[in-house]
């Protein structure tokens, strides 16, 4: 989490760096190092153990996965390192799998692999360094939303249920075909309309992933000094991820995630534990969370409507607390 980086603030201070734009004194979703007025390189790095059994979706999960990082910067991904842990008891098809899946999806997404680590682990690791090249006139961060502001989300959430119930042999892999296909799509499309929105249309941007809807919510809240308020009821959810949280299934995370951000979360009466969960599940490759201005956001929303992109309109931005996350 964030909090534990606070302390290297006090070694790498903003001042000193003055060309680190994002990560710094401002942590967001990738760091950004301004080269030039008009460009800037943007670095993320992400990895995970399996969440699906097939390592070639795997791969293109855990790919999909760091990527995304990249776009809700407003970037485009260049170039890209493999980052693996790997069991020396299984078979290296498995391993040769996983990276196949990685490369078909960062060659979807039009960077290049050229390189990268891997090392013995006691379970399966993959993920990516990535590194893109932002328009600075394009650029999103996760902060910058204003009161009013509407938000719209690109996926559906309740990847995590989805998957810990696969592990708990609780569904069959044929249940987890929309997630695992969720998962695995770009936020490239997205990416690409809100950056064509702009200027002004696009307030802030966050992409959904450990954190949960509601932990990245915060996030953008608090870096805004606004709050948020969620219409649970508009939230898009995967096929069975409803009825498997009203059964009680949820991943770990779900509970880590509400007793960290929990404090600044408030649900409203009609809220039932099983959504108040699905708010906390943690996200493996989910959308983009827009704070879009309400007077461009219908004309954005057509846009991802017209190309044929998902987007569905979840709630707006309030006056505060800030950081406050408010479920109705």
């Amino acid at each position: 989490m964030s909090q534990v980086l606070r302390p290297l603030k006090d070694i790498f201070p903003q001042a000193d760096f003055p060309d680190v734009l994002r990560g710094l004194s401002s942590p967001d979703d990738a760091a950004v190092l301004k080269l030039t007025d008009e460009l800037s390189m943007v670095a993320t790095a992400d990895f995970f153990a399996p969440v699906v059994d097939d390592p070639y979706q795997f791969g293109a999960i855990a790919a999909a996965n760091a990527l995304s990082d990249i776009y809700a910067m407003g970037a485009e991904p260049k170039l890209a390192l493999n980052l693996a842990g790997f069991p020396k008891t299984l078979d290296l098809d498995i391993l040769n799998e996983i990276f196949r899946g990685g490369a078909d999806k960062v060659r979807e997404s039009g960077a290049a692999i050229a390189g990268g680590h891997t090392t013995f682990d006691e379970e399966p690791k993959y993920g990516l360094a990535v590194m893109g090249v932002l328009n600075n006139a394009d650029a999103f961060a996760n902060e910058g939303a204003r009161p009013g502001d509407q938000l719209i989300l690109t996926k559906p959430v309740g990847t995590g249920i989805i998957t810990t119930a696969l592990k708990q042999s609780k569904i069959g892999e044929s249940d987890t075909e929309e997630a695992v296909a969720s998962m695995a799509r770009l936020n490239a499309g997205a990416a690409k309309i809100l950056r064509a929105a702009q200027p002004g249309a696009v307030h802030a941007v966050t992409d959904i992933t450990g954190f949960s809807l509601a932990g990245h919510g915060h996030e953008m809240a608090d870096q805004s000094g606004v709050g948020l308020t969620f219409e649970f009821g508009k939230i898009p959810l995967l096929t069975g991820a409803g009825d498997l949280a009203e059964k009680g299934v949820a991943p770990g995370g779900a509970g880590r995630n509400k007793d960290y951000f929990g404090q600044w979360f408030e649900r409203g009466g009609a809220v039932t534990d099983a959504q108040e969960t699905i708010i906390f599940d943690p996200q493996t490759s989910g959308g983009l969370l827009v704070a879009l201005d309400p007077d461009a956001a219908s004309k954005v929303i057509e846009a991802f409507r017209a190309a044929d992109e998902p987007c569905w309109l979840i709630g707006e931005v309030t006056d505060g607390p800030a950081g406050q996350i408010n479920l109705r």
